[in-house]
């Protein structure tokens, strides 16, 4: 692919102004919940010991996915490591060159604001850009994102920073500190899907980050708290949510706007089976779609082959439609991007078939209009 364009759709989904107001307030709320004490106390105690070690900073371009209920967005994941922030933003502005490695200065300034802070916070206010960034990810070139990881590398060396792609392998990393190629990385915005660092391939940059070497973006930390998919057990459980004493309009927001959600291991296999056409089973460690099972297409078999405690079972909210340019209506999630508590872009992602794909003719990231 040499060209962004390929992964826009021309169609135009309509979101309702509500409907916004209320997924930017669950970005904030999650925010917010990600910064609770009492909170933070219980993830730790769930989560690998690479998840506790909290880093100083945050995790750039994370991205909250919903289904439209009616007019009311239902969530239905939070991620990180996440691509097509560039994405999002193109689909909104046609005048922006077609070619990947041109982009404005509007965006240019948008995007670097959350590479600097992180950086910022890592130095604790030494540095205000970082010396050298590696962006790293498996296997980069074969990613139907790669396009947008030359937009971000040419978007940092337009910003005076050396700039790499690579795969985690290539980095010389250790506790004393990252480099490639002899020369020293401080920020590794990393794109890579081994989530918890837990693969031989991440060991090195595993120790430099707990070690406090390396500003890595995002980082475990964060997926912990908000990206992990077992987090929504608990988001969608009333005791939960009042053991961390949250406001309460974040309790009703959350309240309203998490689907049920529940590791199958806790269950009834008998009661879900008998309620499984209302239902989608997810692994709790996957991504991209993968392994993801609707409840009304799963066999008898299948199901009880499901390994209980590696599965999420969570209320089906079924996509809104949005016609396609063959008149034909597509399946539609909306998805926000964020840094904290800062929303950088809206965009729609089109398809069709069981879950979320970018293969579709005539999908992928499209416009939202506001009404």
């Amino acid at each position: 692919m040499s060209d962004f364009r390929e992964q826009l759709s021309s169609a135009i989904v309509e979101l309702p102004a509500g409907a916004l107001r209320r997924m930017v307030g669950v970005v904030r709320a999650l925010d917010r919940l990600s910064r609770n004490p009492a909170y933070r106390e219980q993830i730790y105690a769930e989560v690998p010991d690479v998840a506790r070690f909290n880093p100083g900073y945050d995790a750039v371009m994370m991205c909250y996915d919903f289904h439209l209920d009616g007019d009311v967005p239902r969530l239905i994941e939070v991620n990180t490591n996440a691509g097509g922030g560039l994405l999002a933003i193109l689909a909104h502005d046609p005048a922006l060159p077609a070619d990947h490695r041109c982009l404005s200065a509007r965006l240019r300034e948008r995007l670097l604001h959350s590479f600097c802070d992180e950086i910022n916070q890592y130095s604790a206010g030494a540095q205000l850009k970082p010396a050298r960034v590696a962006i790293i990810d498996e296997d980069p070139t074969g990613q139907h994102l790669y396009p947008e990881m030359l937009a971000f590398a040419d978007l940092f060396r337009s910003w005076g920073v050396p700039t790499e792609i690579i795969e985690p392998q290539r980095l010389q990393a250790s506790a004393d500190g990252v480099s490639l190629d002899g020369q020293p990385v401080d920020l590794v915005y990393n794109r890579h899907c081994d989530f918890y660092l837990a693969s031989d391939e991440m060991a090195g940059l595993r120790q430099a980050y707990l070690a406090g070497k390396v500003c890595l973006t995002p980082n475990p930390h964060m997926y912990g708290l908000l990206a992990d998919k077992r987090r929504m057990i608990l988001w969608s459980a009333s005791a939960c949510r009042a053991a961390w004493q949250l406001s309460g309009a974040d309790d009703r927001l959350l309240d309203q706007v998490v689907p049920g959600t529940w590791l199958l291991a806790g269950l009834d296999p008998q009661q879900v089976w008998s309620e499984r056409k209302q239902l989608i089973f997810k692994p709790v460690d996957s991504f991209g779609g993968k392994g993801v099972l609707l409840g009304e297409k799963i066999s008898r078999k299948r199901f009880e082959q499901l390994p209980a405690a590696m599965t999420l079972v969570q209320e089906r909210i079924p996509p809104s439609m949005t016609e396609g340019i063959d008149l034909v209506p597509m399946k539609t999630d909306l998805r926000l991007y964020a840094y904290r508590n800062r929303v950088l872009g809206v965009t729609a992602r089109l398809y069709r078939g069981p879950v979320t794909n970018m293969r579709t003719p005539g999908g992928g990231f499209a416009r939202v209009q506001i009404i």
